[in-house]
């Protein structure tokens, strides 16, 4: 099967704008993002990294982030899971960082030690953040590169439309706060 790098920016771009219609984040809520290249194109995973098909999902990815601040006038936050080379620390723009207190660590992502997506948004966040761990509102995980450790309790998994970015499987899931008690609790005396 030939994959083609429109193909994946835009099942990129749909899988992230249907995630974000259905979580109605608010302004600067953090969607945490894991991509496998090498299971976009049917490999095991960390075995065959690309830069050119990290470029198209970063691509649909911000057009999606864009599209979505345009209709709603909520922005949000991205963050790039890396691989378990870089203890899957993620990629944050300095504003989240900055607005969330998150504590920086020193690491440059490259397609051996990170990710190639990891790699391409770090050349293109105009002030790129490595920090080691968030709590994030919802994610996307393209290619079981397991973001779960990144979102806040309680995850929902959620069934998108995008079922497969090129080879790799897209599962996706937004948060809500813990339900606590239940009918028996009492609230008021």
């Amino acid at each position: 099967m030939t994959i083609s790098g429109d193909q994946i920016l835009k099942q990129s771009r749909d899988a992230l704008y249907e995630l974000l219609s259905i979580a109605e984040l608010v302004t600067d809520e953090i969607v945490v993002i894991g991509c496998s290249t090498s299971e976009i194109i049917g490999e095991k995973i960390g075995t065959a990294s690309s830069a050119k098909l990290a470029e198209n999902v970063y691509d649909g990815l911000k057009l999606a982030a864009e599209a979505y601040a345009i209709k709603t006038k909520q922005d949000i936050f991205l963050a790039i899971q890396c691989c378990e080379h870089l203890n899957r620390a993620l990629l944050i723009d300095k504003n989240c960082q900055l607005k969330y207190d998150f504590e920086k660590v020193t690491a440059i992502p490259s397609s051996q030690g990170g990710g190639s997506l990891p790699e391409v948004a770090y050349k293109r966040l105009e002030a790129p953040v490595m920090v080691e761990k968030i709590r994030g509102n919802a994610g996307i995980d393209i290619g079981n590169t397991i973001i779960g450790m990144h979102l806040k309790p309680v995850v929902v998994p959620v069934r998108l439309a995008i079922t497969n970015i090129g080879l790799a499987s897209c599962t996706a899931a937004i948060t809500r706060p813990k339900l606590i008690g239940g009918e028996r609790v009492k609230y008021k005396l």
